[in-house]
C-alpha cells in the first residue's frame, strides 16, 4: 500500500458544548406553586490524546480528520443534572508532537498509554434551582452551556528510538538494520531505496534497544535537497547517532563532515548527542587501508569501528558499543 507512512497530518478537533440549564418549577396536584427545580446541564465531552506503542504512523487518521465530541445534555426537572457528553480518544504513535495552527507546541506524547486532555468540554449551565435565594424565591432564568471552539491542529511524528542510523544513500544502513534486528527494510542497489524510516529491535541478553534507519542524507538536505529535511526530525529524539560511511567512499573525512554539518544546520543539538562512527562494507578493504582510515579520523578525535554486513565482521562489537553508549545516558 502506497504512502502508508504518514508522519505529519492536520486534523480538526472540537470538544463538546456544555448542556443548557433547565428552567422548571415543581408541580403536583397537592402543590400548586412549588419552588424552582431546574437542573444543571451536563458537561461536554473532552478531546483526549493517548500514546499507543502499536502505532507507528498517522495512517489511521488519514481518512478520519474531524474529531467532534458529543455535547452535554440539558438539565432536567427535579434538579437532575444532564448527562455528560462522551469523551473522544485519539490514539497516536509514541513520539507525537501536537502543534496549533501557528506551529506552537501544545503537548507531546512520549510514553505508551500516556493520556492527556487536548481540549476540555464546555461546562454545563446552571439550572434555575441554583439561583434560588432568600430574595429571589422563584428565579426564572438559567445559564446556557458553554460553547466550545473547534481548532485545526498539526500532529507531527518524531520517532523515539535509542539509536538513529545516519549516512548517505547506499552506505548499507538498511542492510545493517536487517542484520542486527529482525526488521525487513527494502534493500536495493540505487539511491534512496529507503524512503521512510524503519525500526528494529536489537536484543542484548535480557535487554533490548530500538534502532531507526533514517532515509539517506545528502549535502544540503537541511535545505530540502534529496529527500530534504523531512526525515531529519526523526533523528531529534534518538539518544545515540550511529554514522555509517561506506569503505567505497573516496573522501570519507569530507562525507563525515558533510553529515555533521547538515545535522548542525537543521538542529545544533544534534552535535551534543553521543555518536559512533562505523565504516561499512569493510570486507572490501584490506588491513592497510583500514589503518589509513583510522589515521584520517584520529585527527578528528573520532573512535571508529569497521563492520561488514556480508561477513558479519564487527557486528557483535558494534552492538556492545551502542549498548554501552545508551546505558551511559540512561
Amino acid at each position: 500500500m502506497k504512502n502508508c507512512f504518514v508522519d505529519f497530518i492536520k486534523i480538526y478537533c472540537k470538544s463538546g458544548d456544555g448542556g443548557s440549564g433547565c428552567i422548571h418549577f415543581y408541580r403536583d396536584k397537592h402543590i400548586a406553586r412549588g419552588g424552582p427545580d431546574g437542573g444543571t446541564g451536563g458537561k461536554g465531552g473532552n478531546i483526549l490524546i493517548q500514546g499507543n506503542s502499536h502505532l507507528h504512523t498517522f495512517f489511521h487518521l488519514k481518512y478520519n480528520k474531524h474529531w467532534i465530541a458529543k455535547s452535554g445534555s440539558p438539565g432536567k426537572v427535579n434538579n437532575i443534572t444532564g448527562s455528560n457528553g462522551k469523551d473522544l480518544l485519539i490514539e497516536v504513535p509514541i513520539g507525537t508532537v501536537v502543534k496549533d495552527e501557528k506551529k506552537n507546541i501544545i503537548t507531546e506524547i512520549t510514553r505508551n498509554c500516556e493520556k492527556k486532555i487536548l481540549f476540555e468540554g464546555g461546562k454545563g449551565g446552571k439550572g434555575n434551582y441554583f439561583f434560588k435565594n432568600s430574595i429571589n424565591q422563584s428565579p426564572y432564568h438559567a445559564q446556557p452551556g458553554i460553547k466550545t471552539k473547534g481548532y485545526w491542529i498539526f500532529l507531527e511524528l518524531k520517532i523515539l528510538a535509542d539509536v538513529g542510523l545516519i549516512g548517505f544513500p547506499n552506505t548499507g544502513k538498511s542492510t545493517l538494520l536487517s542484520m542486527i534486528t529482525r526488521a525487513k527494510p527494502k534493500i536495493g542497489d540505487f539511491s534512496f531505496t529507503t524512503k521512510v524510516p524503519h525500526l528494529g529491535v536489537v536484543k542484548m541478553n535480557f535487554d533490548s534497544f530500538l534502532v531507526a534507519d533514517i532515509p539517506g542524507i545528502i549535502e544540503n538536505a537541511s535545505e530540502g535537497k534529496g529527500l530534504g529535511h523531512h526525515f531529519l526530525r526523526h533523528a531529534e529524539r534518538n539518544s545515540v547517532l550511529l554514522f555509517l560511511i561506506s569503505s567505497e567512499t573516496k573522501n570519507k573525512r569530507q562525507e563525515y563532515l558533510i553529515l555533521l554539518n547538515e545535522l548542525n544546520k537543521f538542529n545544533s543539538n544534534f552535535l551534543n548527542k553521543k555518536r559512533l562512527l562505523a565504516i561499512s562494507k569493510s570486507d572490501l578493504i584490506d588491513d592497510k587501508k583500514k589503518d589509513k582510515i583510522r589515521e584520517i579520523f584520529l585527527t578528528l578525535k573520532e573512535d571508529i569501528i569497521f563492520i561488514s554486513s556480508f561477513t558479519k565482521e564487527g557486528l557483535i562489537e558494534l552492538k556492545k558499543k551502542l549498548w554501552k553508549l545508551i546505558k551511559s545516558i540512561h
